[in-house]
């Protein structure tokens, strides 16, 4: 660890739920030292929407961390804090918009104890606005946003993505902020507060459905398993099942229709360009399905993207696992629990030339304090300093 990008870096992680979580898990897998801090109460219980703290979820969220527990209500937990806060680099929380403001740890507060800091924060719709103090949580979002609307099948209603995609979007770009942040702090020695919204994020990750509506005023709708774009590009049948496959290119129709031995669509006058597919994509998607119908999942596979037209089959999770490929890339590392033993969790998606990947994390999610003695040893505090906080109930 110590060799990692990150490595000099300590974080204060105040996180909850799932999208600041997701920010410093970006942290911790390149390196930083990051100190998860929570409340004493919650020792031996569940964290929430996450599930427990030995549970999946949690662990999946929370690996290469240590934890802290620590009342940030009382005034001695809040100094023991404010200590911490001294020698950090950076703080990460994901209240609500008041909270850090109420308990006094909000970012005017710790730069007044050190300048340097960077304070990341995730909200569900803003610090300041109309909505601010609303809760925030994906699934509400994803509909706000209008993701929902694009989702799922014509006449079927809307439907929510089947991942918190919001959450992990929001903790994605918070990461990215950050390390702008740091890069900043390298040229200038100031710190500052990084802040996104589950709504900004999600918003931002409407990408060209998005752009359809701010330049020419289109509202997308549902396409289903289609493209709403390009055709043709979307999920066919096989005579075993389906496939997604995509020849919505000039090059790759022509390429299609010849290893599908389908030169008649070619003939088409309705599908002669990409234009004229647009305006019959129905009648050409049932033309499509009439071709796939006739060749296995395999067989589509390997005749399209041996000749260009990206093919490929639709996976449930555990197929995707178990897939050769997936297999090959190693997306998940082992980590040692001390009670659950080795467990397997997925790895950063990011590849660095001069980090190669290690075969496991260096710490699985913590129980709740786990580490609360030794971290507060390595900040300086005396074993009977220590033992007065654990007494009093601060720690």
């Amino acid at each position: 660890m110590s060799e990692l990008p990150l490595s000099r870096y300590t974080v204060l992680d105040l996180t909850i739920a799932r999208a600041g979580p997701a920010a410093v898990r970006l942290l911790a897998d390149w390196g930083a030292r990051v100190i998860r801090i929570d409340p004493p109460m919650t020792a031996g219980k569940g964290s929430g929407v996450t599930g427990a703290r030995r549970g999946s979820d949690e662990q999946n969220l929370h690996r290469n961390k240590r934890a802290l527990s620590l009342d940030l209500k009382s005034a001695e937990g809040k100094a023991v804090f404010m200590n911490l806060v001294k020698s950090a680099d950076i703080i990460v929380e994901n209240f609500r918009a008041d909270v850090k403001t109420r308990l006094g740890i909000d970012y005017p507060a710790v730069k007044s104890v050190n300048p340097r800091i960077i304070y990341g924060s995730i909200s569900g719709f803003g610090q300041t606005g109309p909505y601010a103090e609303r809760p925030g949580v994906d699934q509400i979002v994803q509909g706000m946003s209008g993701m929902m609307s694009i989702t799922g099948i014509p006449g079927q209603g809307p439907v929510r993505a089947g991942v918190a995609i919001s959450d992990t979007s929001s903790g994605m770009f918070l990461g990215q902020g950050i390390l702008l942040a740091l890069l900043h702090r390298e040229h200038t020695g100031v710190g500052q507060w990084v802040q996104t919204s589950l709504l900004e994020s999600m918003l931002n990750k409407l990408d060209f459905q998005a752009s359809r509506y701010t330049m020419n005023g289109d509202v997308p709708g549902q396409q289903g398993n289609y493209h709403p774009t390009q055709v043709p590009m979307g999920t066919f049948e096989s005579s075993d099942g389906l496939v997604n496959l995509a020849a919505s290119s000039g090059k790759m129709f022509v390429s299609f229709c010849k290893a599908m031995e389908a030169e008649h669509l070619l003939d088409h006058p309705d599908y002669s360009s990409l234009p004229s597919r647009v305006k019959n994509r129905e009648a050409m998607n049932a033309a499509i399905n009439e071709v796939t119908r006739e060749f296995t999942t395999a067989e589509l596979v390997q005749r399209l993207n041996k000749v260009g037209c990206p093919c490929g089959p639709i996976n449930d999770i555990g197929q995707a696992f178990e897939d050769e490929h997936v297999k090959y890339l190693k997306m998940t590392k082992t980590a040692h629990h001390h009670t659950l033993g080795d467990i397997s969790l997925l790895r950063s998606p990011i590849n660095m030339s001069e980090f190669p990947e290690t075969e496991e994390f260096h710490h699985a999610g913590p129980d709740v304090g786990e580490h609360s003695q030794e971290i507060l040893k390595e900040f300086g505090y005396s074993k009977s300093e220590i033992d007065e906080l654990m007494g009093a109930g601060i720690v």
